[in-house]
Parts: structure tokens; sequence; C-alpha cells
């Protein structure tokens, strides 16, 4: 039935959930409503963002960017994240506060397409999806197993093979390396599995033990020899690395989640 994307929890007894509504409904996520209104006032946003009418893409994308929210606000509530009207109130506070007062919010609001109602289960489900975001991304260790490599790039199969030979032959890598890639020395650095662009390359780079070097490896930039020079069960990811790692964690949750959920496209 599906159609396609911090803060500490307070200890407050009483959750602040959506109640259910007569408005029509743009999609219910395991018998939760996502208004009509909300959708065509975040695509709203969307487009004045961008600038022209939204495409079907930019509907699509929008309405699934809800979805996840909804279904990341549905696993803090399972998880026993609780949101109290006063953590709410003070959040919204906050926003009036940066919007130089409680009016400038109400009138951006209207100017957004909400109403105060339905701003306030907009707001506690950002919430508790953005608390819930932050346990799945958390989660992703700050060390991995992790190759260091160099590799050699030619344009050509010809090229390549030429080069493995050389290498077959006695030559050394970094020296060829360096002469193939002046700047760079076909230096790769470190990096964990899920990283590199093909994953036929990263394969190769961690089925080999240091010292070693690849084959020919073809990919859609051209042809590459590769050698380990070190390998690390537990090195520290560095902060691009985990980012990357991190998002890849929170778009399988989301995958895995859906795939569980009753989606209702409205």
């Amino acid at each position: 039935m599906e159609a396609a994307s911090p803060s500490a929890p307070s200890t407050a007894p009483t959750a602040v959930l959506p109640s259910t509504t007569a408005a029509p409904l743009a999609a219910r996520v395991n018998g939760e409503g996502i208004t009509l209104a909300e959708y065509q006032a975040e695509l709203g946003r969307y487009q004045a963002a961008l600038g022209g009418d939204p495409t079907p893409e930019d509907e699509k994308r929008v309405l699934d960017d809800l979805i996840n929210q909804t279904l990341l606000a549905q696993a803090a509530t399972e998880q026993g994240y609780t949101l109290s009207e006063a953590d709410l109130q003070a959040r919204l506070d906050q926003l009036a506060e940066q919007r130089e007062g409680a009016q400038a919010l109400t009138d951006w609001m209207k100017a957004n397409g909400y109403s105060e109602a339905d701003f306030r289960l907009s707001l506690n489900r950002s919430i508790r999806a953005a608390w819930m975001r932050d346990q799945v991304i958390d989660a992703v260790p700050e060390t991995a197993e992790q190759v260091h490599a160099h590799q050699i790039l030619a344009r050509t199969p010809e090229r390549a093979a030429e080069l493995l030979a050389q290498l077959k032959a006695g030559s050394d890598f970094t020296a060829l390396a360096k002469k193939v890639d002046p700047l760079t020395g076909g230096e790769l650095g470190w990096f964990p599995r899920g990283i590199l662009f093909d994953s036929k390359v990263e394969e190769a780079a961690f089925n080999l033990q240091p010292g070693q070097f690849s084959e020919v490896i073809q990919s859609r930039a051209g042809y590459h020899i590769l050698q380990v020079i070190e390998r690390d069960e537990q090195h520290p990811l560095d902060p691009q690395a985990r980012l990357t790692l991190q998002f890849q964690a929170l778009q399988k949750w989301i995958e895995d989640r859906r795939s569980q959920s009753e989606i209702e496209i409205l």
C-alpha cells in the first residue's frame, strides 16, 4: 500500500499525540493521518524555496518526507519518548522569540498555511522525529574495519593491462602510482565499507592483505589497480565517513520501517 524520505527526551509523564481529525488527508501512516492542508503547506514552502511550479517529483518528495517523519515520530513514542504540553509550549515560545514575538509567529503560520492547532501537531511530530533520528544515527560507531589503500587509475583497458604487467614484473607500486598521478600518487586514504563510489572496487580492496595488489577492476571512472597498505579492524572513522555511514543507517532504518508499515496515499 506504500508509495515512496536532537534533543534529549523529557521525563514528563504525559505524551502529546496527534488526535483523530476529520480534515481531508493526504496520507495515512499506520492509522495516523497527514492532513491535506499540512501537505499543501509543506509543498508551498518547498515551491517558494525552489521557485517555479512543483513537479510530480517534488510533490512525491514532500509527501515522502512527511511520511518518513511520521514513521520516526511513531517509533520515538514506541521507545518511550514523551513530549509534554509544557515541553511543546517551551519550543513554541522559543520559536516566537526567534521571530521577535508571538504575533510574528502567528503571522508566519498564517502565511504558510498553518492554523495554530495544525502547527502544534506538526511541531510535536517533528520534535519526536528528530529525537528518533538521533537515536538511529548515534548508534553508528566511531570506529570500523578499514583499509588504507593506493590506486593506479588508467583510462583504457590496454593501458591498465600494461601497468599491471609492470607491477607483476616487479615495479614498485608507489613509484608507479606517482608516475601515473603525480598530484595524488594514487592515495585513497583510510576508508570503511560502504564509502567508495563503486562496490566492486571496494570489495577488491577489502579482499587484499597489506602489500598485495589487485587485478584490473573496471568502474565508471576507468580501470583501477589497488594496493592495500594497512588494515585495521577498529580504525577511527573520519567525520565525513561517519556522516556518510550515519546517512546510510538512517535510510536503511526508514526503508525497513516503511516495509513493515501500512501506508495509504489518499
